[in-house]
């Protein structure tokens, strides 16, 4: 589905949830999204806007929120800050969105948490940048995404598990790069592997056989490609023509199963992906399962359906569509003392009768630290065999 067709779809998704019959049209409260519909997460960002979509169009037949119907106003960041930042500008200025959900890249959602803030919207995310919640944000980013710390953690856990003892580390220039080398090179330490060296690279290039000779030459046996999906399908070509036979580990937001179906398997046998998990075998997951009719829902589906989950509670909690006031209700509603629910759905009807909820989301337990940072969750480690990705393991 190209960019034209999908904001079509929401259109039409928006203007039949607003009919006559279910909620009057005036009444709709506007909630934003904005995500990659195109650029280097535009595998991702499509199927995170279906997935709150099938929210809305489950609590609005179920009666909205507050007695109003909600609508979902898409804006592509295109992987673009200069773009994202514009179409923020729209989202909180021409829409008035309480809430902006969806941005992917953590270059994105630092370009755009400006907007956001000083307008006192919330901005909900998967961005995993450290830097990013501790801007001066005021309370308004919740980040459902563990943070680089969390995630470079975990991933220097599984190489040591390997049995590796010298990695390299090879990164795309983020926001995220630098920090995650060093808590890589902390945690490989501390389980008794090292780093032995790591570079930098430029993006969009058409060969990196340079970096790879340079990352060959320290000898390790194992190599950690932090990259996009455009550049990851360079460097696994270039790896395997200088002959390197050593592991591979990457994020699998950069090998995807269309990154997979494009390169012949003996180039990518053997390479580990790992992705923040969804909470696999919870009711809240198994809901998501049923309401996408998709039995292998990733993070991200299940991450977006708990931003829009967490927006309408929050919005009936407080009784109000304000940023400032969903800002100070979502903790009250996922963290608290109530009854655990695992649906918007489910949770509105307890708050319409009075009740306290506890929200348990799809992706786990949606507490947040004083920062906006999720607390924990689980990861799923996979492997690429014969042009597939099959699972390892989910820890």
């Amino acid at each position: 589905m190209n960019r034209r067709e999908f904001l079509s779809a929401s259109a039409i998704v928006a203007g039949s949830l607003c009919a006559p019959g279910i909620l009057r049209a005036e009444t709709a409260i506007k909630l934003g999204v904005l995500t990659p519909l195109t650029g280097a997460g535009a595998f991702d960002g499509p199927r995170m806007v279906k997935a709150m979509q099938a929210v809305v169009e489950e609590v609005n037949k179920a009666g909205g929120v507050i007695g109003r119907s909600i609508e979902l106003v898409v804006e592509d960041d295109q992987t673009n800050p200069e773009a994202a930042v514009r179409a923020a500008q729209k989202l909180v200025g021409v829409d008035r969105v309480p809430v902006i959900m969806g941005t992917w890249a953590s270059a994105v959602t630092s370009a755009v948490a400006p907007v956001c803030w000083e307008s006192k919207t919330c901005l909900m995310t998967v961005s995993g940048a450290d830097s990013i919640t501790q801007l001066p944000h005021q309370g308004y980013i919740f980040r459902t995404q563990p943070n680089t710390a969390l995630q470079a953690t975990k991933h220097a856990e599984y190489i040591a598990s390997t049995g590796a003892k010298k990695v390299f580390y090879v990164a795309v220039q983020t926001p995220f790069a630098a920090t995650m080398r060093e808590q890589i090179a902390s945690v490989l330490t501390a389980k008794g592997s090292s780093l032995v060296g790591g570079l930098i690279y430029e993006s969009n290039k058409t060969s990196y056989r340079s970096e790879i000779d340079n990352a060959i030459a320290a000898k390790p046996d194992f190599i950690y490609l932090n990259s996009y999906s455009p550049d990851l399908t360079v460097l696994l070509k270039d790896l395997y023509r200088a002959g390197y036979s050593g592991g591979r580990i990457t994020q699998s937001y950069a090998y995807t199963s269309k990154v997979a179906e494009g390169i012949q398997a003996d180039v990518t046998d053997g390479l580990i992906t790992v992705q923040p998990s969804s909470d696999i075998g919870s009711e809240a997951y198994s809901l998501v399962q049923k309401r996408l009719n998709n039995p292998a829902a990733d993070s991200y589906e299940a991450q977006a359906t708990d931003w829009i989950s967490l927006a309408l509670l929050a919005i009936q909690k407080s009784g109000k569509a304000v940023g400032t006031d969903i800002r100070d209700a979502v903790r009250l509603i996922s963290q608290g003392s109530g009854t655990k629910v695992y649906s918007a759905a489910e949770g509105l009807k307890l708050l319409q009768q009075g009740k306290d909820v506890n929200y348990d989301g799809a992706s786990g337990n949606c507490d947040f630290n004083e920062k906006g940072d999720i607390m924990d969750c689980r990861f799923r480690y996979s492997a690429a065999k014969g042009g597939k990705i099959e699972l390892i393991k989910i820890v």
